[in-house]
């Protein structure tokens, strides 16, 4: 495709416009496409590596550069600057974020280099900062089960929000896992009762989940007295589990505002996230004496290490009942 030509959106995103069109822009479009096309990546991490690689674009531009091949390591840098003491227009990020946009901005020029835009990658000798170590935000099992002990049964959204819960709680399931479930995987599940439940993970990587009698039997009633209703309102046909109040597939967002919504009423004052029940998921299963293998299988981890976080949440606990609770533990 000619330089400054046309392009067609990808997945469901508009290409960049405005100061990092022309050449920089097709170079981001075409290196979302092969995040999408041939790496399999989800259209939520695409998004993600857009918005950081078009604030790089961006940054790129106020320099005076249009061209990919003018890009240096000076430039590169300065951009990581700019990130960790924001500007104007965006506040600085934590360690977290600029460590992912750093990333992305490696592999962004390493595509380039491959794809034979420039001689060679700029950025190779870049790295992330170093982030502090972050634990995962579980909730207590009383806390999970007030949240959905707490939630009324005799609405369609209570019966929705119960069933989505008690699928992600009792699963280990990511938001967007559980969202993208239809109507007919679950029928399959609900149809045997030991049958497992079939969730695709990062990568379009499909694995095996137990699903409990507490989750079938919200999913049973969400799918004869609640779903149903809403699916009347919609104005076309969806497979989907989850919807939302016009009938569609529920959205991410929407999901993550509905737990936030119930923890607040249950009296949850902790910190919830949108994995939280993920979180809380694996936290209790190592805190039953679960091997750290099968947590990892049930997670979809394709590394062992990532789910060791976890023992170090459990041991965490454990010196907090410890410091609090043993007469000697302090002066």
């Amino acid at each position: 495709m000619a330089d400054g030509a046309a392009r067609p959106p990808s997945h469901g995103n508009k290409p960049v416009s405005g100061p990092t069109a022309g050449r920089l822009g097709n170079w981001l479009e075409d290196y979302l496409d092969h995040l999408g096309v041939e790496r399999g990546l989800s259209p939520n991490t695409v998004a993600a590596y857009r918005r950081d690689l078009t604030r790089y674009l961006r940054h790129l531009s106020s320099r005076g550069i249009d061209d990919p091949s003018r890009i240096t390591t000076a430039d590169v840098t300065s951009f990581e600057e700019e990130l960790s003491r924001g500007d104007a227009s965006h506040k600085a990020l934590a360690p977290s974020s600029v460590g992912r946009a750093v990333v992305a901005v490696r592999m962004f020029h390493g595509f380039a280099a491959r794809e034979g835009l420039v001689d060679h990658n700029v950025a190779a000798a870049l790295h992330p900062p170093r982030a502090g170590k972050r634990l995962p935000k579980a909730l207590g099992v009383d806390e999970v089960a007030r949240l959905i002990d707490s939630i009324e049964r005799q609405t369609p959204i209570g019966l929705r929000d119960a069933a989505l819960f008690e699928v992600l709680y009792g699963t280990g399931a990511r938001i967007s896992e559980a969202l993208s479930l239809d109507v007919d995987d679950l029928t399959r599940v609900l149809a045997d009762p030991d049958g497992p439940l079939r969730v695709v993970g990062k990568g379009n990587k499909e694995r095996v989940v137990p699903l409990g009698s507490y989750a079938r039997s919200a999913v049973q009633a969400w799918l004869v007295r609640g779903r149903p209703a809403l699916a009347e309102r919609a104005r076309e046909f969806t497979p989907a589990l989850f919807l939302n109040t016009r009938g569609a597939r529920l959205s991410r967002q929407s999901a993550w505002e509905a737990l936030r919504t119930r923890a607040r009423q249950a009296g949850i004052t902790a910190d919830i996230g949108p994995h939280s029940l993920r979180h809380s998921f694996a936290t209790h299963l190592l805190d039953g004496g679960a091997d750290i293998r099968v947590v990892q299988e049930l997670l979809g981890h394709a590394s062992v290490s990532t789910t060791q976080i976890y023992t170090e949440v459990t041991a965490q606990q454990l010196r907090e009942v410890y410091s609090s609770s043993f007469p000697r533990a302090h002066d």
